[in-house]
């Protein structure tokens, strides 16, 4: 699975998200999600609301996920990196 693949997965199921997704292996990913959805919500629901758009890639064609999820105020928050 491509990053893009990911990507895309993670904007289709959580309507209105950015996600930026990074890989050197294609099973081994790096994503930054920034949705308004998360707002409200602990970092572990952030994860599986996330979690729950990949399905069963998780733990096949994705073995590991680092993740950061943050709404947009947030990710606004953090300034240039």
């Amino acid at each position: 699975m491509t990053p893009q693949q990911v990507a895309e997965l993670i904007r289709t199921g959580l309507a209105g998200s950015r996600a930026t997704v990074v890989s050197d292996d294609n099973v081994h990913f790096e994503a930054i999600v920034v949705t308004d959805a998360f707002a409200g919500k602990r970092p572990l629901q952030r994860h599986q609301m996330v979690y729950a758009t990949l399905g069963a890639a998780m733990g096949n064609e994705i073995h590991a996920l680092a993740l950061q999820a943050y709404t947009s105020t947030e990710y606004e928050a953090r300034g240039p990196r």
